[in-house]
């Protein structure tokens, strides 16, 4: 795009220009948003077209609306535009921010997709983050409670929004603040929510927020019981001895032989991992076997058929029944590990996963991003 075409385009764009000529040229602008090379356009030769954008979403068409609100999402979709995104439109986050959080915007599930998206990346999470505030981190966990905050919105991306959050330190030391009862207020959506996409979202920042071991005492502890909420949606109707049952934390004991596991691989592989993290600090390896864990994941193992899950419980188990490490080894996410050495064992899961036929899987733990 030349300086001469987007000088048309804005020409064409003002608010007294026709709803009809300006939905023309968003169609055009929604069409380059849709490809990489689109869109990095629109960041460089078609950077005046920006801040127009965002006004649009005032705009009295709601046709000109949504148009305008999707081509905010198909550029927010793209990482490597985030900062320029930021740089060219100054009031991005705050107007976001505002629309999400109030409770008659109607396009407030087009706010908080962008929003998602531009969190993703640590730089721009941390700026999306400090937007927020503790006042607006405390009225996120608010919506996410209150599932009719906004009746005309149903704010799918919320809790992936939150989620994404958390992969920051700052993020996480805000959800596992003792004072707030932040994750006692989470912990239903890791199965009692019907989507899928929420209680990813849910089950994400939980994990996310086990990377802190100094809080795995409180997590396991009677304040939160973090672990019967990890292992209830990973079991299924088996039955076990009586005294295999006694393990067991009450929430798992005697389940109807039709207890559905979760559906979704993909939040099965973050309920595995958030325990397996639960299980770095000697304290915590001895909650999570002596509640029954291991009869949870055999049995899992036995039922699994994806190849990445099955890996991952395979890890957690290996965990489980393994003596417990040589003295100065006993954290296990304190442990450093030195390159020569992490770089074989890297090499070591990709010929593992190969071996079973999976190509997706990645050896390093990372914080959840959704």
């Amino acid at each position: 795009m030349d300086p001469t075409m987007c000088q048309e385009l804005l020409t064409f764009l003002t608010p007294e220009t026709r709803a009809d000529l300006k939905s023309q040229a968003l169609e055009y602008i929604l069409g380059l948003s849709g490809t990489r090379e689109g869109r990095q356009t629109l960041c460089t030769a078609g950077s005046a077209l920006l801040p127009v954008l965002l006004d649009l979403t005032l705009d009295a068409s709601p046709a000109v609306i949504q148009d305008a609100y999707h081509v905010m999402v198909n550029l927010t979709s793209d990482s490597v535009i985030h900062q320029a995104l930021l740089q060219n439109i100054p009031t991005l986050l705050p107007t976001l921010l505002e629309r999400l959080r109030d409770p008659a915007c109607v396009y407030a599930d087009f706010a908080c997709t962008a929003l998602c998206n531009l969190s993703r990346e640590e730089d721009t999470c941390r700026s999306v983050l400090g937007a927020l505030h503790v006042e607006g981190m405390d009225h996120l966990l608010h919506m996410v409670s209150n599932p009719k905050y906004n009746p005309t919105a149903r704010l799918e991306y919320l809790s992936p929004l939150i989620c994404n959050l958390t992969q920051l330190p700052e993020g996480r030391t805000f959800i596992l603040d003792r004072t707030r009862c932040i994750v006692q207020r989470l912990l239903p959506y890791t199965h009692s929510v019907s989507s899928t996409v929420r209680r990813g979202g849910v089950v994400g920042t939980l994990r996310n927020c086990c990377f802190n071991h100094r809080d795995h005492s409180w997590l396991l502890g009677e304040d939160v019981d973090l672990l019967p909420f990890l292992l209830l949606p990973l079991a299924g109707g088996e039955e076990y001895s009586e005294e295999e049952m006694e393990t067991l934390p009450p929430d798992l004991q005697y389940l109807p032989e039709d207890k559905q596991r979760e559906s979704d691989p993909d939040i099965r592989k973050m309920l595995i991992e958030s325990i397996q993290l639960l299980c770095a600090t000697p304290e915590g390896r001895r909650i999570v076997k002596q509640r029954g864990s291991y009869l949870i994941m055999r049995s899992l193992h036995s039922w699994e058929t994806e190849t990445d899950v099955r890996i991952a419980c395979e890890k957690l188990v290996q965990v489980l029944i393994s003596d417990e490490p040589a003295p100065g080894l006993e954290n296990l996410l304190e442990v450093n590990i030195p390159a020569e050495v992490e770089e074989k064992l890297k090499l070591l899961d990709e010929e593992d996963e190969k071996a079973q036929q999976h190509t997706e899987g990645t050896s390093k733990e990372n914080k959840v991003t959704i």
